[in-house]
């Protein structure tokens, strides 16, 4: 009867002996850490966590001195090569006033955590981006009077020298009524049909191809199942775009991107559960994102290179959203993915 409710609970549960040999494991402990309790029960607690995180067996065995149940969060168990982060409670059993067995309860918190950083990034990105964009409609108005004055001014100037500082004038105020154009970001509603996402990353390759004067490779790995989606075409070659450009200069136009498309399963993107995802992975070889600035390179106006505007992640990761998917960004020096996850 008992064992038939643990074997139906969602928390994977270990009773553990006084000796920290696995006694018990439940349906859902067999599935979390990748095993048959037929192969697990009789292994010892330092085996079955060797490549976990060390707060694990130090829990266990406070646990077993102290004779006093514990908490922990957040830690990393590593089972068949795979991580993930689980909380746990270890509770001691005491027989005649001694720890006779431990009571182990597990749970996986990966996709909490991940949807909750995911959540607090976008409330922070579109909080960003009001401001910035309320700060362009502000600057624009006084800057087209800018411009017309010195249209008019230049008019009514005979002396070549005067008008060229009025051209200069005239020229800088149109490049930064190109910025803020790019700050305000698309001002028409997405056209959404049904696209074949290799069309896209292909029209994106052949005008990065086109643009490169290095020796820039660029390889295609793609998963041909992947079905159609709704998406906005030109939107999304604008993202996939912007990230690819940036990843060339990342590699200073000399070095390996890679472009790779693979079907999620059971995907979460905010709060919204999809059967099934797209995820397009743009990798580069270059030395990588600098750590200060990694948790705020989606923000307009972050950029690690002198000369960049800090825009073009922003606008992709905007488009993305449009598209009720995201952009996600891991980096270590000689391997940095950008993701675009998008629904099916």
């Amino acid at each position: 009867m008992f064992k038939r409710i643990l074997d139906n609970l969602n928390t994977a549960t270990l009773l553990f002996s006084s000796d920290l040999t696995l006694m018990y494991v439940n349906t859902a402990g067999e599935i979390l850490l990748a095993d048959s309790a037929r192969h697990l029960i009789g292994v010892n607690a330092i085996e079955l966590f060797k490549y976990s995180d060390p707060a694990l067996l130090h829990n266990l065995h406070q646990c077993l001195s102290m004779a006093e149940p514990l908490v922990d969060r957040e830690l990393v168990l590593d089972r068949m090569g795979q991580s993930f982060t689980v909380n746990l409670s270890a509770t001691p059993l005491l027989l005649d006033d001694c720890v006779n067995e431990i009571l182990l309860e597990m749970q996986r918190v990966d996709n909490h955590l991940r949807i909750s950083k995911e959540e607090q990034q976008l409330n922070q990105q579109n909080t960003a981006r009001l401001l910035v964009r309320g700060l362009a409609h502000e600057i624009k108005n006084p800057l087209g009077g800018l411009r017309g004055a010195a249209q008019l001014l230049n008019l009514e100037l005979v002396d070549a020298d005067l008008k060229e500082y009025t051209q200069i004038i005239i020229a800088e105020s149109d490049r930064l009524q190109g910025l803020m154009d790019k700050l305000l970001g698309p001002n028409k509603p997405p056209d959404f049909k049904v696209i074949n996402v290799h069309e896209v990353l292909e029209r994106v390759r052949q005008l990065v191809e086109a643009e490169a004067t290095g020796n820039l490779s660029i390889t295609c790995d793609y998963d041909p199942s992947i079905p159609d989606i709704r998406a906005d075409r030109d939107l999304l070659i604008q993202a996939v775009l912007n990230i690819v450009r940036n990843a060339v200069q990342a590699i200073e136009g000399k070095g390996k991107i890679i472009l790779k498309t693979r079907i999620q399963r059971n995907q979460t993107l905010g709060r919204q559960h999809h059967k099934l995802a797209v995820k397009i992975d743009i990798i580069d070889n270059g030395s990588g994102i600098d750590p200060d600035i990694m948790e705020r390179i989606f923000y307009p106006m972050i950029t690690g290179r002198a000369e960049g505007t800090g825009l073009g992640l922003s606008i992709a990761q905007s488009l993305i959203n449009q598209h009720n998917g995201l952009i996600e960004c891991h980096s270590d020096p000689g391997n940095t993915v950008f993701s675009i996850i998008l629904p099916i």
